[in-house]
């Protein structure tokens, strides 16, 4: 039982550094903007199938074409930022939610025109790698894709804390009026705080080509759970995103693993209405929204 426990940890803790890298995307768009995109679980789509596309035109490793996947949604979430978001800036929290479950609606549709409903594959040497840790077995894909979350998710922390840019976002997540005031274009910080959130939810995308199909929906496994976690750790708190984000890997590995496979996201619920319910602000949260 005791092997069984730590082998379901150590999966969850995988899990969990992915839920982790999308949701401080997600982290920073309510911190600098104050707005949720609904639309996150798409562009983890948009990313697994911009993947796919350069796969099939140069036959490389998902893992060497993450700077093409970085060229692409750019690109991808310039264009939904300036024909989606930019035209209800100074709204009411209200639109953005219409809009931004309406863009998921229309990325999930022109997805399945474009590429059909039908599952697509990356074929990698490494998909069913795995490395033995003494008596533990450790999958490869997913190992590399939680340290590659992880060091994004800390280059993202010390951008925000030890920059120029940083500052400047931090400035406009307290209040955008006053940082335009102090020179700061807050339009700018916007524009670059949904980019950022699209390309880390992109990243994360490609990062999971080894592991899941590729299909329209593929986005809805994580659109919930990556909600939750930011909720959990603490609106805005990136550093609660992480926490969050490994929690919630950890209680849907142990809980599928030693109750039922189709009960880890109860798992989830229950530990987030729990947290809610005695910490409304989340683990890290203050009430305050900061980036």
């Amino acid at each position: 039982m005791t092997w069984l426990i730590t082998q379901a940890v150590i999966n969850g803790i995988l899990n969990g550094g992915i839920y982790a890298l999308v949701a401080v995307g997600l982290t920073i768009v309510y911190g600098v903007m104050k707005m949720i995109n609904f639309a996150t679980g798409e562009f983890i789509m948009l990313g697994m199938y911009c993947t796919f596309l350069l796969y099939a035109v140069t036959g490389f490793s998902s893992y060497a074409l993450i700077p093409g996947v970085i060229v692409l949604m750019i690109i991808l979430s310039l264009l939904a930022y300036y024909l989606v978001i930019h035209p209800v800036l100074g709204r009411d929290g209200n639109t953005f939610i219409m809009v931004t479950v309406g863009l998921s609606f229309f990325l999930m549709n022109v997805a399945q025109m474009i590429f059909t409903a039908t599952p697509k594959q990356i074929h990698s040497e490494i998909k069913t790698a795995s490395l033995a840790i003494g008596t533990f077995t450790v999958s490869l894909p997913r190992l590399i894709a939680f340290l590659s979350a992880c060091v994004l998710i800390f280059v993202i922390q010390y951008l925000m804390k030890h920059t120029t840019l940083g500052r400047a976002m931090r400035a406009t997540s307290e209040n955008a009026e006053v940082a335009q005031v102090l020179g700061i274009n807050y339009k700018r910080m916007f524009t670059f705080a949904f980019t950022l959130s699209c390309v880390l939810a992109g990243l994360a995308g490609s990062l999971l080509t080894p592991i899941y199909s590729i299909y329209p929906s593929v986005g809805s496994i994580f659109k919930i759970i990556v909600f939750v976690v930011v909720v959990l750790g603490g609106m805005g708190s990136i550093t609660g995103a992480l926490v969050g984000g490994l929690l919630l890997g950890i209680v849907e590995a142990l809980v599928g693993t030693l109750i039922n496979t189709n009960l880890g996201p109860a798992g989830i619920f229950v530990v987030f209405l729990l947290v809610v319910y005695f910490r409304p602000a989340g683990i890290f949260g203050t009430g305050n929204r900061v980036a």
